[in-house]
């Protein structure tokens, strides 16, 4: 009786749920050594260049945006939701809203997988999702104990005077508080920087030097060719007139490589400034977009956003593993094999060693009966890995990098004809993020 009195629920629509998220394209800044090209430029700048590139290439109207998503890591306290920023700068429609994400290494990750998230619940059609970071320019600041001096200083100022103000910011320091602080690269629960991380992992895996050097060697190589061939022509945008990528050294030999000195673990690490990705400045950007809004506005698209995940793991043992447990989990939910299913991957070299040990750990039966229940992730093919080189040899801004590799894996699939890419990468704080990207045709 009490349901016949009890309002029927309202039908919602179910076209969301059946929503297909499309990769339409993606540019990049040219990747560049800090503190060269870009020392007059915020990341607010690089980001806004970005976003003005992509629509560039694409003659998109911008008012055919619904929204952006940006990802930074180092953030300008003036600047800090990049994104919208990023977007008034470039001439967006001032009702067009944005906002910034921050997910270490995989923040342009996320703030594209958040943009095909709004699309697939009908928040949105057309979304433009990237990234951008700058080490050029990082907020150095001073101590915390001078800080909070400074913080209660009119007060105390008020109460004593010149003199009050002089005995309150002297009282109790030290000689270490009189200095300034500068972004760490290290883990905040840990304490240990990034590399040292991936040394322990490499060791942990029985990943060698000599694989170390080899497999950097073959970055620089491939980059290198990729720029010399012209397959960056079109996802690179033009800084002041060149699409120079200058971290790369395209005539890079195990030899050369080999004479570095540990950088991380002295003096018998593995891991050097060589198999190590560099300080990078730049930024990226990706068009988003529902399938049907796509085709209705005349775009092919490159590739369907098929299915993500992002996991965490233990930071202090396996900081930089994620990669092989969010590729298990984005495998398993897809009925997808490493070895039959997928023909392109792109994943993240934030260190030679970091990616080696990634490969090692999947293709592990020992490591799957401890974390898998005895699935074996897969065997990477790694003649179809990287093969425009990686973040060792183009570069790795922190929160551009995930935008690239969905770029570039987009782009893959349609120029090797290949149905499957997965795409990897790992994060401070023990976190990790992979994909599916599926070939539209």
């Amino acid at each position: 009786m009490l349901s016949r009195l009890l309002p029927k629920p309202r039908l919602l629509s179910t076209a969301a749920a059946s929503r297909n998220v499309v990769v339409v394209d993606g540019i990049r800044l040219p990747f560049a050594l800090t503190s060269t090209i870009y020392t007059d430029q915020l990341a607010v700048d690089l980001q806004r260049l970005a976003f003005t590139g992509l629509i560039a290439k694409t003659g998109l109207d911008k008012r055919d945006v619904d929204y952006l998503i940006a990802g930074t890591v180092i953030q300008e306290v003036r600047t800090s939701n990049l994104a919208r920023e990023a977007a008034i700068g470039a001439g967006f429609p001032a009702s067009i809203g944005g906002h910034t994400v921050a997910m270490a290494c995989i923040s342009s990750s996320v703030a594209i997988t958040s943009a095909a998230e709004k699309i697939q619940s009908g928040h949105a059609s057309a979304i433009i999702a990237g990234g951008a970071e700058t080490f050029s320019d990082v907020p150095i600041r001073l101590t915390r104990p001078i800080r909070q001096k400074l913080i209660t200083l009119p007060k105390a100022l008020k109460k004593g005077g010149p003199l009050g103000a002089i005995r309150h910011m002297t009282k109790g320091l030290k000689m270490k508080d009189v200095a300034l602080e500068t972004p760490a690269i290290a883990n905040y629960t840990t304490g240990e920087v990034m590399g040292v991380s991936s040394d322990r992992l490499s060791a942990k895996f029985g990943v060698s030097r000599e694989e170390q050097d080899a497999f950097t060697v073959r970055s620089h190589t491939l980059a290198g060719k990729a720029h010399k061939d012209g397959w960056y022509n079109g996802e690179i945008v033009p800084y002041k007139g060149s699409t120079e990528e200058n971290g790369i050294k395209a005539d890079s030999t195990i030899e050369s490589v080999s004479k570095l000195k540990p950088a991380f673990v002295k003096p018998h690490g593995t891991h050097t400034a060589a198999n190590s990705s560099f300080l990078t400045d730049g930024a990226s950007a990706s068009l988003i977009m529902s399938e049907e809004r796509a085709l209705e506005l005349g775009f092919k698209p490159l590739a369907y956003l098929r299915d993500w995940s992002f996991k965490a793991c233990d930071p202090f043992e396996e900081l930089l593993l994620g990669p092989t447990y969010c590729s298990q989990q984005v495998l398993s939910r897809n009925n997808l094999n490493l070895q039959s299913d997928i023909g392109v991957f792109e994943i993240h070299e934030a260190f030679a060693g970091q990616i080696l040990s990634n490969i090692t750990a999947m293709k592990s039966q020992k490591f799957a009966d401890e974390k898998f229940n005895g699935k074996v992730v897969g065997e990477v093919d790694v003649d179809k890995m990287n093969t425009k080189g990686g973040s060792l040899a183009l570069g790795h801004p922190f929160g551009a990098t995930g935008s690239r590799l969905i770029t570039t894996a987009a782009r893959r699939l349609q120029d090797e004809g290949e149905r499957f890419a997965l795409i990897a990468a790992c994060a401070d704080g023990g976190l990790g993020h992979a994909c599916i990207l599926e070939r539209y045709d």
